[in-house]
């Protein structure tokens, strides 16, 4: 079976959105716990997770907040992820450097990327800009998705990947792919 096949993107059928086929893969890969703070981007798989009674959703007051109950819910046996944007990241790298990253445990941050391709909002412009330096500078794996015939196959590898070397991982979810829900 050719990888295409497999990711169901061959014979021309039509690619479901973005939200339903990471809400598919996390339930295939056994994440059971979502945290997340409030996006616009985001809301089409938020709203998809809260009405599945195979996760447990929780919506703390900061992004530090949700690392650390991924982090002890992973250290307890449940695996879970993180639902952020970029201004949200911009906030992690001290406790990814301090907490993730050294003891090894695979949170996958799911970042809605704003401050770029027609955001003009300054603050998402400036911080934009420090994503992808601070992800390299924490030596952590990132891929972007841009297109939803991406989606199925970059989010699976990612999250089997991050599992099996128990390292955390980012996919950034670009506005080329989530556009038309943030207008």
């Amino acid at each position: 079976m050719e990888v295409v096949e497999e990711y169901g993107q061959a014979g021309g059928g039509e690619i479901p959105p973005w939200d339903e086929v990471v809400w598919r893969i996390l339930k295939r890969n056994e994440i059971r716990l979502i945290t997340y703070v409030p996006d616009k981007v985001l809301a089409p798989l938020i709203n998809r997770v809260e009405a599945d009674d195979s996760f447990r959703v929780i919506c703390p007051a900061r992004e530090e907040e949700a690392v650390g109950i991924v982090c002890g819910a992973y250290m307890a046996g449940m695996r879970g992820v993180l639902l952020t944007q970029t201004s949200g990241f911009a906030t992690l790298p001290n406790v990814l450097a301090s907490l993730a990253v050294p003891y090894e445990i695979p949170i996958v941050m799911f970042i809605s990327e704003r401050g770029t391709l027609g955001d003009r909002q300054l603050v998402q412009t400036k911080v934009w800009k420090t994503m992808r330096p601070a992800l390299d500078a924490l030596g952590m794996d990132y891929h972007t998705v841009t297109r939803a015939d991406e989606v199925e196959f970059v989010v699976e590898q990612t999250i089997k990947q991050a599992m099996a070397t128990r390292a955390p991982a980012a996919i950034i979810l670009s506005p080329l792919l989530t556009k038309k829900n943030s207008d």
